[in-house]
């Protein structure tokens, strides 16, 4: 067989027709108790199709998962960033390499590179020094090319991320019509439980709790924990059993905070939220869909909650390690509103703090509310105000911005934990961990194909999801990957104490200025892992 191979930083797309950028051997280095990622790739050059398997053998410490890397169709570039801050340039319109299947066979089609995705995990008691995993691409013909890894394991420990916390919104409606579930059934849960596992894994800590339908992107479908019956006019009772099920499932895939459902409508706290109580078999609204946010059939069935709710918090512990929200993404004009919707919650439950995305500071000044999460280009000017904030991207910033893409060089991607811990941010959010809908509707699209929610160029290639749906659980993106080790990275240097105004972070001067190549990241975990001992 007439072909070549290479391995390649996890850094680098390799593009179904991108030259080869990569050699026969590689080095990486590791804190024991990390994961590091490579590829290994192959380019039949004549001849074919040709099925094709990946392998590896690592020594004891290590262990190694073989994936093979998919691809999505990717028919432009996304809007307002220049090409040198792009990915794919050349390449796009086409073929963008993306999902990461958990197969380790492949059909090598002539001329085009074939990819896989090798995850090393390093044992935290792992023997330092360097391991060699060697990795073999057998042809179906029985000729095998062989490929080596040299993962460097530093003594160093990574530690366990503090006092940074990770929420991506979790769709329970998507995951029951992909897979055809009624919400909570039987056979919900084990599906579930998969994806939370997975949230967990790629280091979100914080996952939002439907306790009601989520009041984000349009009209959804009812995904409601809490059982709500009204026995009499204006008197309501609640049964906990399905949110003290959704905590314990998330508990037992190690995530350990909650955020509770936005308690009025997004962009500005203008109606009261969609509940639902079950008559009949079917989901009913408890009032129309056009009651007013601090209405007074709001504020009674408030006052009812609310305590529930707090009682509820009390004996679960979950008061310490719960986040509540007024509405999302409010903006400067509507600030009168959502001042009014927070003095209710106020008056009803005074022992509530909440936090919600908005990049306007005037709601932080005026204490509207406790913990801010302003978009990544606003986020500077509530950090000179020394103001405490997560922050959040999505479809935008875009340009030389942090952000996650599919045309997101994957590089920049890698940059996130770093600026998270240059600039002290608190926490980040993003609302789509799977979100596999058309744009504020509750008809699904095929996440293989669509990445935009059909909204292009409002809505970005690769913002509306992290995950794609499989058979039998989530398969991981490659962006998913990147931005999991980037947090890993912010754990690493919290390990080694780094000081934030320290050499090491120079080149982190925002969220639009720091470094954005592969081998910078490399070179400076090297120096870190290198340096601490």
């Amino acid at each position: 067989m007439n072909a070549t191979a290479w391995l390649s930083s996890s850094l680098v797309r390799q593009f179904p027709l991108a030259p080869r950028r990569g050699g026969r051997s590689l080095t990486v280095i590791a804190a024991r108790g990390e994961k590091v990622s490579f590829q290994a790739c192959v380019r039949v050059l004549d001849g074919g199709p040709i099925g094709v398997c990946a392998g590896a053998d690592a020594p004891a410490g290590l262990s190694v998962e073989v994936r093979r890397v998919g691809y999505v169709p990717m028919p432009h570039h996304n809007t307002g960033t220049q090409n040198d801050e792009l990915d794919g340039v050349g390449f796009i319109p086409g073929y963008v390499p993306d999902p990461l299947f958990p197969e380790s066979e492949a059909l090598a089609v002539s001329g085009e590179v074939t990819a896989f995705w090798l995850t090393v995990r390093v044992a935290p008691d792992a023997r330092p020094g360097p391991k060699r995993v060697r990795v073999a691409l057998t042809f179906g013909d029985g000729e095998k090319i062989r490929l080596e890894a040299v993962v460097r394991v530093s003594p160093v420990v990574v530690g366990r991320r503090g006092d940074f916390h990770v929420t991506h919104w979790f769709y329970a409606d998507a995951i029951c019509d992909w897979y055809g579930l009624d919400p909570f059934e039987r056979a919900f849960w084990p599906m579930c439980e998969k994806y939370m596992r997975n949230y967990a894994e790629h280091g979100s800590d914080v996952i939002y709790v439907p306790v009601f339908t989520p009041p984000l992107d349009g009209v959804k479908r009812p995904t409601q924990l809490l059982r709500v019956t009204r026995r009499a006019r204006d008197k309501y009772e609640f049964d906990w059993r399905d949110v003290r099920r959704w905590i314990a499932t998330a508990r037992r895939c190690g995530i350990r905070r909650f955020e509770w459902t936005h308690f009025f409508t997004q962009w500005g706290a203008r109606r009261a939220i969609r509940i639902y109580e079950k008559r009949d078999g079917r989901d009913r609204l408890l009032w129309p869909p056009h009651t007013g946010a601090t209405s007074n059939t709001y504020r009674t069935f408030l006052s009812q909650f609310l305590p529930a709710l707090k009682r509820f918090l009390d004996r679960e512990g979950l008061l310490g390690a719960s986040y509540f929200h007024v509405s999302d993404e409010p903006g400067p004009h509507d600030l009168v509103r959502y001042r009014k919707a927070r003095g209710m919650l106020r008056e009803l439950a005074p022992w509530m703090k909440v936090m919600d995305a908005l990049s306007h500071i005037e709601f932080a000044r005026d204490g509207l509310t406790d913990l801010p999460v302003p978009v990544i280009s606003a986020e500077q000017e509530f950090v000179e105000e020394g103001i405490t904030c997560w922050a959040y991207f999505c479809c935008g910033p875009r340009g030389r911005h942090l952000n996650r893409l599919l045309d997101t060089p994957l590089a920049k991607i890698r940059g996130a934990g770093w600026l998270f811990y240059r600039f002290g941010l608190r926490g980040f959010l993003h609302w789509g961990y799977n979100y596999w809908y058309k744009s504020q509707t509750r008809q699904m699209i095929d996440p293989f194909t669509v990445s935009d929610g059909t909204k292009w160029p409002g809505w970005a290639f690769g913002d509306t999801f992290e995950v794609y749906p499989g058979p039998d659980g989530p398969i991981d993106s490659i962006r998913w990957e990147v931005f999991a080790e980037s947090l890993q990275d912010y754990a690493l240097l919290q390990t080694l104490e780094v000081e934030r105004d320290s050499a090491a972070l120079a080149a982190f001067r925002g969220f639009d200025s720091f470094p954005k190549d592969a081998k910078w990241y490399g070179t400076a975990r090297k120096k870190l892992l290198v340096d601490a001992c």
